[in-house]
C-alpha cells in the first residue's frame, strides 16, 4: 500500500507538471528540421512551456493567419518568417506587438524594429554563384551584365521568390547599381525565373554556369561535392533575415517574449550557427565555410520602402522582362 501510495503521488504530480505547463503557439516558415530543433531546444532550456508549432512557407502561412483572423479564429502567439517586409506590413496594420528584448544591445539597429515589433535571428545574404568549370569568375555584380555572360546567367524571379525580390530592392536602392543593371541583365538574356533552388541546379549542372543565389545552398552543396563556387561581392549583398515577432492578440505573450529572448541570446544564436547560418548577433563567428562576418559588406535596406515600393517593383521587373 506504502508503494501504491508513492507511485499515485508520482502520477497526480507529474499530471499537475503537464496541466501548468504553459502553451505557446508558433508560426514559422523554417525548413521542417530547423524548426524542430528550434522548437526541441527552446524547450530543453524551458520546460515550463510547451511550444507547438505549424509549418509552411511565408505566402501561405500569411494566407492562413489573415483567414484565421477574418473569421475571428484563434491565432498564433508568435510568427518566425523569412523576411522583414512581411512582419512591417503586420507591424503597419497594428496586428504586431512590440517587445524591447534585453538582447536587443547585442544587435545592430538595422537589423531590427525600431520599437521591437520585429528582431532578425540571422543573416542569409544572397550573393553570386558560378560553376567551377565555367571560363570566367565573377566578383561584381556588375560582372554578370557583361557581353561575355550573355546567356549564361540564372537568377529567381522576384515575381516568385521573396529574396529575390529582397534582392531587386536592395540592389536598385543603390545608387551604384539601380535599374539599369537589372535593364542591362534582360539584355543579356539572364533567365529570370522560379525561386532559388532551380537557379542553383541550373549552375551546378553546368546548363547555366553563373547565377545569384542565397549563400547557404550554395556553400552547403559545395561541401558535399558540388562543383560550385560562391562569391560575396565586395559593392555588398542582400539579406533576408528569418525575423521573430509577437502577434498584438498573443494569448501568451509573456512566453511569447520568453521565446524571442532565447532566439536572440547567444545560446539560440549558436544554434542559428549549427544549422549553417550566419548569425545576426554580434561577436559571433559565422559557420565553417563563410568568410567572417564582419568582412561581408550588407546593403543598406529598409523594409518600409521595400514594402511601400513592392508592387511598382514588380510591375517594373515584368516590363523589363517582357512578363504578361
Amino acid at each position: 500500500m506504502k508503494k501504491l501510495s508513492i507511485i499515485l503521488s508520482c502520477l497526480c504530480l507529474a499530471c499537475i507538471s503537464q496541466a501548468s505547463a504553459e502553451e505557446l503557439l508558433l508560426y514559422t516558415s523554417q525548413p521542417a528540421k530547423d524548426a524542430q530543433q528550434t522548437v526541441e531546444a527552446f524547450m530543453e532550456q524551458h520546460p515550463d512551456i510547451e511550444l507547438k508549432w505549424f509549418r509552411d512557407g511565408t505566402t501561405k502561412l500569411m494566407t492562413k493567419l489573415r483567414a484565421e483572423l477574418s473569421a475571428g479564429q484563434a491565432q498564433p502567439d508568435v510568427l518566425l518568417i523569412a523576411d522583414m517586409v512581411t512582419l512591417e506590413s503586420l507591424k503597419q496594420e497594428k496586428l504586431l506587438a512590440a517587445y524591447m528584448s534585453p538582447e536587443a544591445k547585442h544587435y545592430e539597429s538595422s537589423l531590427y524594429e525600431a520599437a521591437g515589433y520585429y528582431y532578425s535571428t540571422k543573416l542569409i545574404t544572397t550573393g553570386i554563384v558560378y560553376n567551377t568549370r565555367a571560363p570566367q569568375k565573377p566578383e561584381h555584380w556588375t560582372d554578370l551584365a557583361k557581353p561575355e555572360y550573355k546567356n549564361q546567367v540564372a537568377m529567381p524571379s522576384p515575381l516568385y521568390s521573396g529574396a529575390a525580390l529582397i534582392h531587386l530592392a536592395a540592389l536598385t536602392a543603390n545608387p551604384d547599381i539601380g535599374w539599369d543593371y537589372y535593364e542591362n541583365l534582360a539584355k543579356n538574356q539572364a533567365r529570370a525565373k522560379g525561386g532559388n533552388g532551380g537557379t542553383f541546379k541550373a549552375v551546378a549542372s553546368g546548363e547555366k554556369p553563373y547565377g545569384m543565389v542565397v549563400d547557404f545552398l550554395a556553400i552547403r552543396e559545395k561541401s558535399k561535392g558540388s562543383p560550385v563556387e560562391f562569391v560575396f561581392p565586395e559593392e555588398g549583398v542582400s539579406v533576408v533575415t528569418e525575423p521573430v515577432a509577437i502577434m498584438a492578440g498573443a494569448q501568451h505573450k509573456a512566453a511569447a517574449e520568453t521565446f524571442v529572448d532565447f532566439l536572440l541570446s547567444e545560446k539560440g544564436q549558436n544554434l542559428v550557427i549549427t544549422q549553417g547560418y550566419i548569425p545576426a548577433r554580434n561577436g559571433l563567428k559565422a559557420p565553417e565555410g563563410f568568410p567572417p562576418r564582419e568582412s561581408i559588406n550588407v546593403m543598406p535596406f529598409s523594409p518600409a520602402k521595400a514594402l511601400a515600393d513592392t508592387e511598382k517593383n514588380k510591375q517594373r521587373f515584368s516590363e523589363i522582362w517582357k512578363i504578361q
